[in-house]
């Protein structure tokens, strides 16, 4: 059976110990510890490859740079799931938020459907970038392109 927490300006379900089903709430805090280790790893590995192994540090970073760099599938999928992990992350943060501050029941569902439109908006075009991103535009100056476009 289930109780409601009153209050005068909401009500909230609260989980009874016999419910079955999955447990979206805690897969969510699960996911949010998963997915913060993993970003940690491929956010300093991003770092690392560009500021320190790279010759010249940040001021080689131009558009060649980066056009070399997703130009090679290696980094075109570290890039993607560097993107996904942190839109899934940061959107499932603010889910968290709204669920706990947001009290009306029409203003928290528009909340939450605006972070889920925003999150796949974002997932959506920055997979497009990252996996379509043409290094060697036509009518580009020469001297700002990789030097792979030379032979292309």
């Amino acid at each position: 059976m289930s109780t409601t927490i009153e209050s005068p300006n909401y009500a909230y379900p609260a989980r009874s110990s016999g419910r079955r089903g999955p447990n979206l709430e805690k897969a969510g805090w699960i996911f949010m510890r998963a997915s913060g280790v993993v970003l940690i790893v491929l956010i300093f590995g991003h770092l690392a490859y560009n500021l320190i192994w790279t010759p010249g540090g940040i001021h080689a970073i131009d558009f060649g740079f980066v056009g070399g760099k997703l130009a090679q599938p290696f980094w075109q999928w570290w890039d993607a799931l560097m993107l996904w992990l942190a839109i899934l992350h940061g959107s499932n943060g603010m889910r968290t938020i709204v669920n706990d501050y947001v009290h009306k029941p029409r203003v928290r569902k528009l909340a939450l459907g605006a972070i889920g439109v925003a999150a796949v908006m974002l997932i959506l075009l920055g997979t497009l970038i990252t996996f379509t991103f043409d290094p060697c535009p036509q009518g580009a100056d020469p001297a700002l392109l990789p030097s792979f476009c030379a032979s292309v």
